[in-house]
């Protein structure tokens, strides 16, 4: 009889919990993540990382994205086919034109003259906060982002880059101007002026943002503090939060298995280099080679004791320009197969000489690989010098060389404890998600406060 009613009082728990959950889940937070797209680079990444980790923390995320490459269901692909295409060339065109037709800053800025209205979506009606990433390239229009402000619904924007505070770069190149005005703009190749095209942007924004409220989030204290100093974002607020990542598929793994899987040799120390483009100069990758040139003269023996992975799109063209064995791996978007090539690796060195938070190094450190960076953007908040790894002073090949050293050198049990603990206090799902809960609930109780 006690086992008869126990088991009773044990399916009656039971379904009380499957209802409070279904209630809870009917009730939760609802929020729509926008992106331009699904996979490709490192804002979307991130984006795809932050929807996962508010699902899996009591938040009903979806992603709406105009390049949807999976059969996600909690990405939903805008749809616009040909459209979507002519949207990014008429944007490109223009482009062109203001920068009388020199294809060298073509793809390094965007007017956003052009783009989806996204508020007739059900995907949107049903949101509870809007929150915008990296919306470029014919995703969003300026005047689609004040119809999204002027909807009434909270707005969440997280910074990848510096451009939500510029007139329509992604780089400033150390340019102040964005702090007052832009104007004078050295991308206009030579032709600008007070009063030039950068200028006139700058003052479309400004009427988009008079009188909106827009939670904005850097994903480095480095970004967030340029953005503050933003003469467009001088009445918004900022804040920093990092980006997430999975410490379930992100895991150190077994070194010998990850070489034996990838055919790579069991008998060298192995440096590691990662880019969607390994050849993009802003990557840094011929101070890698000048700084791999010293390490062979200083140490000789490194020529035959070492190798270089280059994991990325036309890794085979720099074959020849290293003076160690090359291993090129080719671009590699599956995760198991992307963790097992930093498991394999001894040292991950990002030589980029313009980084934002860098999810390449969050992912190493998951792994517990020691990384090298110079001190530039948001890269010496993530490496903690000479713990979970060594940065490097900013275009100095021969500092680099000692980094990639020390860490060849370094305690690898060591680094990588300090490495994972860090990923785990700070770039956690659970953290990270907590945060941005916080910024969703603010948004909405100020939206509410207001009306």
């Amino acid at each position: 009889m006690y086992v008869h009613n126990d088991f009773f009082a044990l399916k009656w728990g039971f379904l009380c919990k499957m209802l409070y959950l279904c209630m809870h889940n009917r009730n939760a937070m609802r929020v729509l993540i926008v992106n331009t797209s699904e996979r490709t680079g490192g804002a979307a990444v991130a984006a795809n990382r932050l929807k996962d980790a508010l699902n899996n923390n009591g938040v009903k995320a979806k992603m709406l994205v105009r390049d949807k490459t999976t059969d996600d269901i909690t990405v939903v692909g805008i749809g616009g086919g040909w459209r979507s295409h002519l949207f990014f060339l008429w944007e490109r065109w223009c482009v062109f034109w203001h920068l009388r037709f020199n294809k060298k800053h073509l793809f390094e800025i965007d007017i956003a003259n052009i783009g989806h209205d996204i508020t007739s979506l059900p995907e949107f009606k049903e949101a509870d906060v809007i929150h915008l990433h990296w919306i470029n390239q014919g995703m969003l229009s300026l005047r689609g982002i004040r119809k999204i402000l002027d909807s009434g619904k909270p707005v969440v924007w997280t910074m990848h880059d510096i451009w939500p505070a510029t007139s329509f770069c992604h780089v400033t190149l150390d340019c102040r101007n964005y702090e007052r005005q832009c104007g004078q703009c050295r991308y206009l190749c030579g032709k600008s002026s007070i009063k030039d095209y950068s200028a006139k942007i700058w003052r479309r924004k400004q009427r988009i943002l008079q009188g909106q409220i827009i939670h904005f989030v850097a994903c480095s204290r480095w970004l967030a503090g340029a953005a503050r100093r933003s003469g467009l974002l001088e009445r918004q607020r900022v804040e920093s939060i990092p980006n997430a990542i999975d410490t379930k598929i992100y895991h150190p793994k077994n070194r010998e298995q990850a070489r034996q899987r990838l055919q790579l040799p069991q008998d060298k120390r192995l440096i590691l280099f990662v880019a969607q483009r390994v050849t993009n100069t802003n990557k840094g990758i011929q101070y890698l080679i000048d700084a791999c040139s010293k390490l062979v003269a200083d140490y000789p023996e490194m020529a035959e004791s070492t190798g270089m992975l280059l994991l990325g799109g036309h890794a085979e063209e720099l074959e020849d320009r290293f003076p160690l064995p090359v291993y090129p791996l080719g671009y590699v978007n599956e995760e198991s197969r992307i963790v097992d090539v930093y498991s394999a690796a001894d040292v991950f060195v990002m030589p980029s000489l313009s980084e934002n938070l860098p999810n390449t190094i969050m992912e190493a450190m998951a792994c517990g690989i020691p990384c090298v960076g110079f001190r530039v953007g948001g890269i010496p908040e993530m490496i903690v010098h000479q713990k979970t790894g060594y940065v490097a002073e900013y275009k100095n090949a021969d500092d680099l060389a000692k980094g990639i050293r020390w860490a060849l050198d370094a305690d690898p049990e060591q680094i990588c404890s300090n490495a994972t603990r860090k990923v785990a206090q700070e770039y956690s799902q659970s953290v990270v998600a907590k945060e941005y809960i916080e910024v969703y609930n603010e948004a909405m109780a100020l939206k509410n406060y207001k009306l």
